[in-house]
């Protein structure tokens, strides 16, 4: 899948999520990327750049305070080559998949870990 459609996805993906939950999010862009950087597997010490989907980076909602503004854009990437590897050896459908990242990244902009998003999709049904 190339890029541009990998991003029309990513598009479907955000419009698709529910107004009140779009209505909350603030000072975020998402962008669509083949790969995290080489400083970002550095920081998140991965083993190689297929093990990330997704990040966030920002500042989360509940840290922001009176003293927030200014800032530029948190941001949620998406990496278009490990969500793509990921769907081919599990089976998963790539919409399905890029719109499951793009929820979670948008979790940590709400605040919440990672524990607390695993134990949220447990509880789903």
């Amino acid at each position: 899948m190339d890029a541009d459609d990998f991003q029309a996805l990513a598009e479907a993906a955000y419009a698709s999520l529910p107004t009140h939950f779009v209505d909350a999010i603030d000072n975020v862009v998402v962008l669509t990327d083949d790969y995290p950087d080489a400083d970002v597997q550095i920081e998140m010490r991965t083993n190689s750049p297929f093990d990330l989907l997704g990040l966030y980076q920002g500042w989360p909602l509940p840290e922001r305070g009176g003293s927030y503004g200014g800032h530029p854009p948190d941001v949620i990437h998406l990496y278009r080559e490990p969500i793509l590897a990921y769907c081919r050896a599990h089976g998963e459908d790539v919409a399905h998949c890029i719109r499951h990242v793009l929820i979670h990244e948008i979790g940590h902009y709400f605040g919440f870990s990672d524990r607390e998003m695993e134990m949220i999709e447990c509880a789903q049904p």
